[in-house]
């Protein structure tokens, strides 16, 4: 077994050779059922084994198949038993949570002789605050109406079951009114007010984080706990907790999730609730409601009133693009700010009716509500002076049932950010994805260690263990019209017909356009159904989830979608066997954040096309390629629509970087 550092059988071994030996062909994880050894995951294990030992930073590519998950938790669980340390493992998606939660973890602790604590720590307004339930169902008739009672009665029957206290363990979706009065907030549930109650599960979570082996989280509450330090009271060298050490999967996401996590973003409907927690004017509730202080109801009426004018002026303001609903604002003052004085006459309502109110609990949830109106003031101000160096600003509006106007910023570039959060500890930091290379002839991985502020990371690409010279094949079709050409469309119908009807169905139609791809169903439904498939197109009355489960049991469909079907989806197996790319997935070039990082890098003498454009499009072509071959027995056929792979001298890069399997290029 391997064992922990004061266990003399370790034989002087170290944590590198012992994780060579346990992923062996003989080792220790032989002996789970259905193992397959496989070289790629020894070699990946040894190398974070060797970066981890030497508080190194690390970045691997590991191909689809190479089991990078267990590669990285083994070492990771030993390093962190046999130092005392803590192994922080952040992930994008919820489903890789519950996989290395569910059952890579769990694996691992069957074959591991010592125990190891896993906690999964989800963002803080997923867990119930007792504390402030109480304080709702005190305070009832004032804050919620006859249908909201109904939910607070059932939020506190559940509350009585519940093992964990989190939104993910409950049979029925509270209303964000309910939730947002009894969830945990970081003013009003602290280790001083909540920490001696043993049944506050945020408080509980987060003690067992402190003490746990190895932590789970995802890559936004990674940045919260970084710059909040929620972690631990406790000083010492480390990312969230004192000596911890951090691994990043699906580190491709890393750069956009930062840009996001770094900016800001202010909503009209975000400041709406806020307001509508002191006094809803449509429902007559509210903390100053439950107080009766009639001089906050009359401040906060005129507040929502000058609140709907200020974003009609925003919204008349823009001039929205073509390809979306976003405005970029390139100079400051878009607007006047004429919703201070009514933030400020709030504020100075909140500070007068919190001297007045006896009780402590509504002194505190109305204090706290105080500083999210000064939070959002506060932002507005940043965003019409853009006082933030280094970030874009735009405007983005919704339409239909959730109208809506936002105001954002983000940082256009985060690589200094990002190195100094990641890279420029003393603690090691893995990061590792299937796609980061974007086909380079130099340095690998250069453009993502670019763009992530790595340049000087160590960094290896483990290629995948999978045959594909005999399990996929691709078809670059050069007949088919250019997709910028008025005849691109029925070119395109008759084209996913042929290669539809070539795999017998089983297949992913990938689009980048939600108007294309509706305007081509629409087109080639009744010929897919005579042909006696079922087709499923996204957005059409069904959730993604549904919409993939009726995938998977239904082995004769065809599935069109947009960019979320492009990664992050898992059909192993016979019912996909045909991934049919429409169009290279090159970024919308005039989305503010897009068009920020283009003109950074031609202000810098470079070529924004080639350097980031099509980078871009090639690891998102590689991720959409992934979804076809997730396993040793999966075989398909993979199809590119669009002749510009062929034509264009960029093509190259694009052929280069998917997997090495036979092309034929179909000439008619």
């Amino acid at each position: 077994m391997v064992r922990s550092a004061s266990d003399s059988k370790n034989n002087g071994l170290t944590l590198s050779e012992r994780m060579v030996s346990f992923f062996g062909p003989d080792g220790i994880l032989s002996m789970s059922g259905g193992f397959e050894f496989r070289p790629q995951q020894q070699d990946m294990a040894r190398l974070v084994s060797e970066a981890l030992s030497s508080s190194s930073s690390l970045i691997v590519e590991a191909g689809t198949g190479v089991g990078k998950s267990l590669a990285y938790l083994a070492p990771a669980v030993n390093f962190a038993l046999e130092n005392d340390r803590k192994a922080v493992i952040s992930t994008h998606t919820i489903n890789l949570q519950e996989q290395l939660v569910d059952k890579d973890l769990p694996l691992l602790g069957k074959m591991l002789e010592n125990g190891f604590s896993v906690v999964l720590m989800k963002g803080r307004g997923n867990y119930l605050c007792p504390r402030r339930l109480k304080i709702a169902l005190s305070n009832g008739s004032d804050l919620f109406d006859i249908d909201d009672l109904d939910e607070l009665d059932a939020v506190r029957d559940w509350a009585e079951e519940t093992d964990d206290g989190t939104l993910s363990d409950m049979d029925f979706e509270p209303s964000m009114r309910v939730w947002s009065q009894v969830c945990s907030e970081s003013h009003l549930c602290t280790p001083r007010t909540c920490g001696h109650d043993s049944y506050c599960f945020y408080q509980m979570a987060r003690k067992q984080a402190a003490t746990a082996d190895v932590v789970v989280i995802n890559h936004t509450l990674l940045f919260t706990m970084m710059g909040a330090n929620e972690g631990s009271d406790e000083t010492g060298e480390g990312f969230i907790f004192p000596e911890d050490f951090l691994i990043i999967d699906e580190a491709h996401t890393l750069e956009n999730v930062a840009a996001k996590q770094l900016g800001l973003r202010v909503s009209k409907a975000g400041i709406r609730f806020d307001l509508n927690r002191l006094f809803d004017v449509k429902r007559k509730r509210g903390m100053f409601q439950a107080i009766r202080y009639a001089e906050g109801v009359q401040c906060v009426t005129a507040m929502n009133d000058a609140l709907s004018d200020f974003f009609s002026l925003v919204e008349s303001s823009c001039e929205f693009s073509s390809w979306g609903n976003e405005c970029r604002v390139s100079s400051r003052g878009i607007v006047e700010d004429t919703l201070s004085e009514y933030f400020l006459e709030v504020e100075k309502n909140i500070s007068i009716a919190s001297e007045k109110v006896t009780n402590d609990s509504n002194r505190n949830e109305i204090l706290d509500l105080g500083r999210r109106i000064k939070g959002w003031r506060i932002s507005i101000n940043e965003f019409l002076e853009q006082s933030l160096e280094g970030h874009v600003y735009w405007v983005e509006r919704s339409k239909g049932s959730g109208d809506n106007i936002v105001l954002n910023s983000a940082p256009s570039d985060v690589s200094d950010e990002l190195n100094d959060l990641f890279f420029n500890k003393q603690n090691a930091c893995v990061l590792t994805s299937a796609t980061l290379s974007v086909g380079e002839n130099k340095e690998p991985m250069g453009y993502f260690k670019n763009r992530v502020g790595a340049e000087s990371v160590n960094s290896v690409k483990i290629g995948s263990p999978f045959d594909y010279e005999k399990q996929m094949r691709v078809y670059l079709v050069k007949s088919i019209q250019d997709p910028r050409s008025d005849g691109y469309e029925a070119d395109l119908t008759r084209w996913i017909e042929h290669f539809v009807e070539k795999s017998k169905g089983r297949a992913f139609v990938l689009f980048t356009s939600y108007k294309l791809m509706n305007s081509v169903a629409f087109k080639i439904d009744d010929k897919i159904k005579n042909m006696g498939y079922k087709l499923l197109v996204q957005g059409k009355r069904m959730p993604r989830n549904k919409l993939l489960n009726a995938f998977r049991q239904d082995p004769s469909s065809v599935l069109f979608g947009t960019d979320s079907f492009w990664a992050g989806v898992d059909v192993p197996g016979d019912a996909l066997s045909n991934v049919i790319v429409t169009r290279l997935p090159f970024a919308v070039p005039d989305h503010p954040l897009t068009a920020s990082r283009l003109e950074a890098i031609e202000e810098n003498g470079g070529n924004p096309f080639l350097e980031y454009t099509v980078p871009e499009a090639i690891l998102k072509l590689r991720q959409g390629v992934g979804r076809l071959i997730r396993s040793s027995s999966d075989e398909g056929i993979v199809v590119v629509l669009d002749n510009r792979i062929l034509l264009k001298q960029y093509g190259k890069a694009f052929i280069r970087a998917l997997p090495n399997a036979p092309i034929e290029v179909v000439e008619d």
